[in-house]
């Protein structure tokens, strides 16, 4: 099995709350290296901080745990010292939009062949469920007891904005559809950004009394709908899943290999 095989034993059972979305993430990340018969040294993961960043710890790869909100930063250096390497970069809330969201928009303006994975669960979990730039106006948190007033960011919007040249959304219900959308991920020559809206029924879900992460996940079935489908012509005010982006455009560390190799001829 993919999951045997991929995984540190030794760190198990993971610190991950019961129901949190992450493990299913986690799960289908190792099923899509497993389906495309990946050679594990040719793997690397980069996490800054927080819940998202340990699964740099649970795999059986190489792995760097980095600073909170330079993941991306450490990734690209990563990448441009060894450009053959597949490199992911898991990142919640904090690290892809906050303090890293600097960091973000820059990755996907330079199109560096990057996978970064986004878990979007609109709260901080691991510093105390403060709210973040992903919880959105109406949202109850440790940090806005009156209810956040903020807009939130829209990741796919922001990566498409910033220039990624591959750009997609599923949720932690639709577990196949992660493994799907992260396999093309990684096989697109280019910055590519996931998006996964994930369940935190220990902060966001029991804060905002929405439930445990069965009713979190049954929202995500009964609130997306995937892009082109009748569903979702029928209800534009779902949320769209799907790749919104996927086109070519020349990629960062192959640019800089060219023009190095011309100064010096």
């Amino acid at each position: 099995m993919a999951v045997k095989d991929y995984i540190r034993d030794r760190f198990f059972p993971h610190i991950w709350c019961p129901g949190c979305g992450h493990g299913i993430v986690l799960n289908a990340l190792l099923h899509a290296v497993d389906e495309l018969a990946l050679d594990r040294s040719s793997l690397c993961m980069v996490s800054g901080i927080g819940c998202s960043a340990r699964i740099s710890g649970y795999v059986g790869f190489h792995s760097m745990h980095t600073m909170h909100g330079r993941a991306l930063a450490c990734a690209t250096g990563l990448k441009m010292a060894r450009p053959s390497l597949n490199v992911f970069v898991p990142m919640g809330d904090g690290d892809a939009t906050a303090i890293g969201g600097n960091h973000f928009i820059h990755a996907c303006r330079r199109n560096i062949d990057i996978t970064a994975i986004v878990l979007n669960n609109q709260i901080y979990g691991m510093t105390g469920g403060q709210y973040s730039p992903l919880s959105g106006p109406g949202i109850l948190a440790t940090t806005a007891p009156y209810r956040s007033i903020d807009a939130a960011f829209d990741i796919v919007n922001l990566a498409m904005g910033a220039g990624a040249t591959f750009v997609a959304r599923t949720t932690s219900f639709h577990v196949k559809e992660i493994a799907d959308l992260l396999k093309k991920a990684v096989l697109h020559k280019g910055i590519s950004v996931v998006e996964v809206m994930v369940q935190c029924p220990t902060y966001f879900g029991r804060k905002n009394k929405i439930g445990g992460p069965v009713e979190i996940m049954e929202y995500f079935r009964e609130h997306t709908a995937p892009l082109g489908s009748k569903k979702l012509e029928e209800n534009p005010e779902l949320i769209p899943r799907g790749i919104f982006r996927e086109e070519t455009r020349p990629e960062y560390c192959e640019e800089y290999a060219a023009i190095v190799t011309r100064v010096r001829e």
